[in-house]
């Protein structure tokens, strides 16, 4: 079948002259589709404005390819911004948004009672059996609540909770044995907003001007004397008042311990007297978190030398021994209801 294709019956029309040579050129299909729309009508193209030739579809391919640097800005702008603003966020409120507006600390004062005379000694039974601390409660039970009342902004559910609280720190920073000996301050810790917490670390820590880690817990200088085995025995009182917006919780407390000397566990032991007044508050955020802030702490600590610092820990005059200059009028810790004095009271017997 040599020869051009040819239809049987020749090409339709008289295809004469120079269109002669083009019988042979086919155009297949997808030449065909490629062409198609690339331009305009005759009467489009005398339109104004109009450009000669139609813009070719560039397909879904080309789109996506041209697209991608705008995708990719928007992209990495969106990311710029959510890292400025969660640096700011960082900065603005630290520690995850901790309630730290700038908690002022505590106003503490920490004050040694020095002895009248020699301090008596004995086994702590014998000791507790001639001091009024023997009607006293052992540990926590020796804290009473009062009956809870709602205020002008918290319920009657809230103001037992503050209370509840209250008491737990005083139980966590006076009669927690590891408290005591120095071991841990996290269980006191943990009841404080995180931005009381930092100012604890630092006065545990010693720092210059830092308050008095005493006041913040009862911690006894271990180097010198040590708990002598008998439980703590306690007698304190609070109450609960609405100021500012928040519950502010008073406790007046004593703790009396029986101590004997760290060196020698077989000596005999001497009754150590810790009376306190702390000033705690709670707001509503506080008592869903189950922390507070502590207002104020005043501590009267003897049988004390006040020649001894009392800053970091309590240094307690041990049986037998006596102070170098006690002085002053006598101080009953087991009034509750007396007035606080300076360093160089005497303690009075009761």
């Amino acid at each position: 079948m040599a020869g051009r294709a040819e239809p049987p019956e020749g090409f339709p029309g008289d295809l004469s002259g120079g269109d002669e040579e083009f019988r042979a050129t086919v155009f297949d299909e997808s030449f065909v589709r490629a062409a198609r729309l690339e331009e305009y009508s005759a009467q489009q193209r005398i339109e104004d404005h109009t450009s000669p030739v139609r813009r070719r579809d560039p397909g879904p391919v080309r789109s996506l390819l041209g697209s991608l640097p705008t995708q990719g800005l928007a992209f990495a702008l969106v990311i710029l911004v959510a890292l400025v603003t969660a640096v700011y966020l960082g900065n603005a409120m630290p520690y995850g948004g901790d309630r730290t507006t700038a908690v002022p600390p505590p106003q503490i004062s920490v004050l040694p009672l020095a002895p009248d005379g020699t301090v008596p000694g004995g086994e702590p039974e014998e000791l507790y059996a001639g001091s009024p601390a023997d009607a006293f409660g052992i540990g926590a039970a020796g804290l009473d609540l009062p009956e809870a009342r709602a205020t002008e902004h918290y319920s009657q559910g809230q103001v037992a909770d503050a209370l509840a609280l209250a008491k737990e720190y005083v139980v966590a920073s006076g009669i927690t044995p590891g408290v005591l000996t120095g071991a841990t301050a996290l269980p006191v810790r943990s009841l404080l907003r995180p931005g009381q917490q930092r100012q604890l670390d630092r006065s545990l820590a010693g720092g210059t001007g830092q308050a008095p880690a005493t006041g913040w817990l009862v911690r006894l200088d271990t180097s010198e004397a040590e708990p002598a085995g008998s439980p703590v025995r306690v007698d304190g009182v609070f109450s609960v008042t609405e100021a500012d917006g928040a519950l502010e919780v008073s406790s007046t407390h004593l703790l009396v311990y029986a101590v004997r000397p760290a060196a020698d566990p077989e000596a005999p032991a001497s009754l150590f007297h810790v009376r306190r007044e702390l000033r705690m508050s709670f707001t509503e955020e506080d008592l869903r978190n189950r922390t507070t802030v502590l207002l104020g702490s005043r501590v009267l600590a003897g049988p004390a030398d006040c020649a001894d610092s009392s800053a970091r820990s309590l240094r307690p005059l041990l049986a037998g021994e006596s102070a170098r200059d006690p002085g002053g009028p006598a101080t009953d810790p087991f009034d509750l209801t007396g007035e606080v004095r300076l360093c160089g009271g005497t303690l009075s017997a009761g």
